[in-house]
């Protein structure tokens, strides 16, 4: 969408664009004031077809962040990215909020998260649950107030067994890669046990208290997930006949084309060949931290792909799997998505 002097102030995308563009010029009395601004404002359109949804998602994440369209950043609920960061410096490992990491200052970071508040609730909720909330921040030789009212374990104490702490740690850590995730379950308990005895307040806390534990494990199985499978081979069928054919690497469309399914055009051989063209250079074990940059791609790739309605395949390639007879394993996976109905 373009004002009067012809500068993109909004990109968006639909399946059904007429019903979409419709939608801003009905109903007026329902619009928010900045729909209503925008149309204000609205002087021309231009338009991109795509064959596939999975393109226009790509696309629409890549025109914003490029144009970076007033009433996108308007109109968005604010993204504030955060990571939890655990400081291991101090005499005890802390477990804070940080908007930005470091690879090289010696501590651990999870993330980025979308939603600062559900982080902050969660490292809350954890840090109670654990009972490790010090109030002194572990520097002082006396119990702290959260102590008396049970929320701290008494790090803040000259005779506390360190070891109890980073046992603790040690559980939160493995909540944040995914690994152990047996703490939402023990906070239920809790739940379940504050609403038999009539104390709803409390319930709701934990309720709330799961809901974001909830959402880091579900953030970072998306990022384990696409860390883990960067390289992916997806294929989309537009119709009986012809396919569209997609290489995803570091999370970004590297190759898309459509192809005829013709018999005996030679397509698998030819594909193979688009394939080893741009993975055969691939380190292996190349593994790395997701940046705020790589998230929204990383999170629209692993939602389509898991989206069991939509009609593509797709695999994911092992590169340590594929390192021998790599030209073999990758037209064996081309055959198997082609032949593949699901």
């Amino acid at each position: 969408m373009k004002d009067s002097l012809d500068t993109i102030i909004y990109v968006g995308k639909s399946k059904n664009l007429k019903s979409r563009v419709s939608s801003y010029f009905t109903n007026s009395k329902s619009h928010s004031p900045k729909v209503v601004k925008l149309v204000k404002n609205l002087k021309d359109f231009d338009y991109i077809i795509t064959d596939t949804e999975f393109e226009a998602f790509m696309l629409e994440c890549k025109l914003i962040k490029e144009i970076k369209p007033i009433y996108n950043k308007l109109m968005k609920n604010p993204i504030s990215y955060c990571y939890i960061k655990l400081t291991l410096s101090g005499k005890y490992p802390e477990i804070d909020i940080s908007d930005t990491y470091s690879i090289d200052d010696g501590n651990m970071y999870f993330g980025p998260y979308t939603s600062s508040n559900k982080i902050e609730r969660a490292l809350l909720g954890l840090k109670e649950h654990y009972k490790i909330l010090c109030s002194n921040k572990f520097k002082s030789s006396s119990a702290c107030i959260n102590y008396s009212l049970g929320l701290c374990m008494g790090v803040c104490m000259e005779n506390f067994s360190k070891d109890s702490y980073l046992s603790v740690v040690d559980k939160i850590i493995s909540l944040l890669k995914g690994t152990d995730t047996g703490v939402i379950e023990e906070i239920e308990y809790k739940m379940l046990d504050s609403v038999n005895k009539l104390d709803f307040e409390t319930a709701a806390k934990y309720r709330d208290n799961i809901e974001a534990i909830s959402y880091i494990v579900a953030r970072t199985n998306m990022i384990n997930y696409m860390d883990l499978s960067r390289n992916v081979i997806l294929i989309e069928n537009l119709d009986m006949s012809y396919i569209k054919f997609f290489l995803i690497k570091d999370n970004k469309i590297v190759f898309n084309e459509k192809f005829s399914l013709l018999p005996n055009n030679n397509l698998v051989d030819y594909l193979t060949k688009i394939t080893l063209e741009h993975y055969s250079n691939v380190s292996l074990n190349n593994l790395r931290y997701f940046d705020k940059d790589a998230i929204d791609e990383a999170q629209i790739i692993f939602s389509y792909i898991q989206n069991k309605s939509n009609n593509c395949r797709y695999s994911i390639l092992n590169m340590d799997s594929l390192s021998m007879d790599f030209e073999v394993n990758i037209n064996r996976t081309i055959t198997n998505l082609l032949t593949s109905n699901s």
